[in-house]
C-alpha cells in the first residue's frame, strides 16, 4: 500500500513539473492569444482609424477639421516647416457611387481651376500637379477625392492640371509643364499617373535637391521598387531640373518606354534620383483594363538605346502642340491639346506653340 502511494505521489510530481515547463515555454504564445482574444471585444479607438498590415490608417479628410479660421494677408505668418496636419498612412477605398459633386462639397476651400492656398498661413511651397490621361475621367474622380485633402494636409499652395488627349504620356507632360508655368511661377511640378493614389501624407509633394521619384512602393509591385532606374508613376522636378534634362521625350507613342528614357535623362543631366522611404512612398493603383488606343509601343527598346544621342534634340526644346481648349473646372484645370500623331503635328488654323 505504501509503495503504491509513493508511485502515485512521484507520478503526480512528475506531471506537475511537466505542466510548469509547458506553461513557461508557451507563456509568450499564451499571452498573444489572450491579448488577441481581448482585442476582439475591445471598443475600437475612432481616432486611430483603420489598421491594415500593422499600420493605423486615417481618413484623408479627418485632419482638415484642424484648419484654423482665415486671417488677413497682412497678419499671415509662414506655415510651419513641418505641417501639424500630416497624419501618416491613409485609408484608401474606391466607393462605386462617388460623384465629383461630393468631392467638390468636401473641399470648400478649393477655388476654380483646382487652386488652393492655406487659409491661415503663407505656404512655403508652390506645387503644380500635372495629370495626363486618356478617357480616364472615372479614375480622375478618385484621384481628386484623395489628392485635394492630401495636399491641404501638407499646407501647400497648389494647382491641379489634367486633360484628355491623344495619348503620348511624356509629350503631354511637356505640354503640362509649359502651360502650368505660363499661369504661375511654380517652384515644383509633380507628374502624376491618374490611377495612382498616395497612401501616406508624409510623402510630401515638394521638390528635392535632385529629381524625385515619389511612387517608390506601388501595391502592384508588392510595395517594392521594381528596378533601380525606375522613374514611373509619380515624379517631381523643379523647373531648373526639368530644363536641365531637356524635359521629357516627345516620340514615345503608345504604352511603355518613356519612364526609363526619363530616368536616363536624369543621369545624362548630371543629376541623381531622390526617393522617399519604402514605408512612406506607397501608392495604391486603381485596377483597370488596358486602354484601347494606347497599344504597346514596339519601338520602345530601340528608342531607349538611342537616348544618349537624342535627348538634347528631343524634349522641351522641340515640343509642338495646339491648344484646343482650357476649361477651369471647380476641382482642376482641364487643358485639351492637339499633340499630333507619330507622323507629326498637322498644321491647322489654331495657335501653334514651339520652343
Amino acid at each position: 500500500m505504501y509503495t503504491l502511494q509513493s508511485k502515485w505521489r512521484y507520478l503526480i510530481m512528475f506531471l506537475g513539473v511537466q505542466l510548469v515547463v509547458m506553461a513557461l515555454l508557451s507563456r509568450e504564445g499564451y499571452q498573444k492569444r489572450v491579448s488577441y482574444f481581448f482585442r476582439i471585444f475591445r471598443k475600437p479607438d475612432s481616432t486611430m482609424g483603420h489598421s491594415v498590415g500593422g499600420r493605423n490608417h486615417t481618413d484623408v479628410y479627418a485632419n482638415l477639421s484642424l484648419l484654423g479660421p482665415p486671417v488677413n494677408k497682412e497678419d499671415m505668418p509662414y506655415c510651419p516647416k513641418q505641417s501639424p496636419l500630416i497624419g501618416g498612412p491613409i485609408h484608401v477605398t474606391f466607393p462605386s457611387r462617388l460623384k465629383l459633386a461630393e468631392v467638390e462639397r468636401k473641399n470648400p476651400l478649393v477655388v476654380r481651376g483646382g487652386r488652393y492656398r492655406p487659409p491661415n498661413c503663407e505656404a512655403r511651397h508652390r506645387t503644380a500637379v500635372i495629370i495626363p490621361h486618356r478617357n480616364r475621367e472615372h479614375h480622375l474622380k478618385f484621384l481628386l477625392y484623395y489628392l485635394h485633402p492630401f495636399l491641404q494636409r501638407q499646407q501647400l499652395s497648389y494647382g491641379i492640371y489634367a486633360g484628355n488627349y491623344t495619348f503620348n504620356r511624356a509629350k503631354l507632360m511637356n505640354v503640362g509643364f509649359r502651360e502650368a508655368m505660363r499661369e504661375e511661377d511654380w517652384d515644383c511640378l509633380f507628374f502624376h499617373d491618374v490611377d495612382l493614389i498616395p497612401e501616406d501624407d508624409r510623402n510630401t509633394y515638394v521638390c528635392d535637391a535632385h529629381p524625385k521619384h515619389a511612387a517608390i512602393a506601388m501595391d502592384k509591385f508588392g510595395y517594392k521598387l521594381p528596378y533601380k532606374m525606375y522613374f514611373g508613376g509619380v515624379s517631381a522636378l523643379t523647373p531648373v531640373q526639368y530644363l536641365k534634362m531637356n524635359g521629357f521625350p516627345n516620340n514615345y507613342w503608345g504604352w511603355g518606354g518613356e519612364d526609363d528614357d526619363i530616368g536616363v535623362r536624369v543621369s545624362l543631366g548630371g543629376m541623381l534620383i531622390s526617393r522617399p522611404s519604402l514605408k512612406v512612398g506607397r501608392y495604391k493603383m486603381i485596377k483597370h483594363k488596358h486602354d484601347k488606343g494606347n497599344e504597346e509601343n514596339p519601338k520602345r527598346f530601340n528608342m531607349l538605346a538611342k537616348t544618349r544621342h537624342t535627348w538634347k534634340n528631343d524634349g522641351m526644346n522641340t515640343v509642338e502642340y495646339e491648344i484646343v481648349s482650357r476649361d477651369y473646372q471647380p476641382l482642376y484645370t482641364n487643358i485639351t491639346v492637339n499633340i499630333g500623331t507619330e507622323a507629326g503635328l498637322h498644321p491647322t488654323k489654331k495657335k501653334r506653340h514651339k520652343s
